[in-house]
């Protein structure tokens, strides 16, 4: 070390976490929003990162955010909803191309917070609530359609088996009788009601002669 000549700078190698902040950014299909982020970098060259920067906290700070705005810029709200951990890859791989001649790192880079205006989360909140709705009406459907189809195979079987009726007569008026209602009505089956409906007839001709 020459006095007056050199100077001895001291280089932090640990691992370094940067808050991002990004101001208002708007979309690729229009929709303005904050995004807030976290870098991890680290120091792997200590003398590029005293030659050819003068800074690299703050250089790797304001290429953080201009990367971020752009990668926003460039992404639709959906795909930054859906697919965030390909956008921190995005991110990460980009911002470490930016800072490799510094002799800086970055090992991660996460989206932390996404803050949306007040329109946007009432209306997402909206197609949340229609999409809960649209799926109960298909779920009823789907039951409603069925049961329906269980009804056409009973309809079969009672056809080709009428005893099958008359023991679902049987089977229904015993769980009527387990009923504490006061009033109980029988539903008779019309083969027992049809000698009397023909006995009243023939009872009214008679009477007419």
């Amino acid at each position: 070390l020459i006095p007056f000549i050199e100077r001895m700078q001291k280089a932090d190698l640990r691992l370094i976490t940067m808050d991002v902040p990004a101001p208002e950014t708007i979309t690729n299909d229009h929709v303005t929003m904050k995004v807030n982020a976290i870098v991890y970098f680290q120091v792997v060259d200590p003398v590029h990162s005293v030659i050819n920067v003068l800074d690299f906290m703050r250089a790797t700070s304001q290429l953080s955010q201009t990367t971020l705005r752009s990668i926003m810029g460039q992404s639709q709200l959906d795909e930054i909803l859906g697919k965030r951990e390909e956008i921190n890859q995005r991110l990460q791989k980009t911002i470490d191309e930016g800072t490799e001649s510094w002799g800086v790192k970055v090992s991660l880079v996460e989206i932390r917070d996404l803050e949306l205006p007040l329109t946007m989360q009432r209306a997402m909140a909206a197609q949340a609530e229609a999409e809960r709705e649209k799926r109960a009406k298909i779920i009823h459907a789907d039951g409603e359609y069925q049961a329906a189809e269980k009804l056409v195979e009973a309809a079969k079987i009672i056809g080709q088996a009428p005893a099958a009726l008359q023991l679902r007569y049987l089977q229904t008026i015993r769980e009527i009788t387990t009923d504490k209602a006061s009033t109980i009505v029988f539903p008779l089956p019309l083969d027992i009601i049809k000698p009397f409906m023909k006995f009243f007839q023939e009872q009214e001709g008679e009477a007419q002669k």
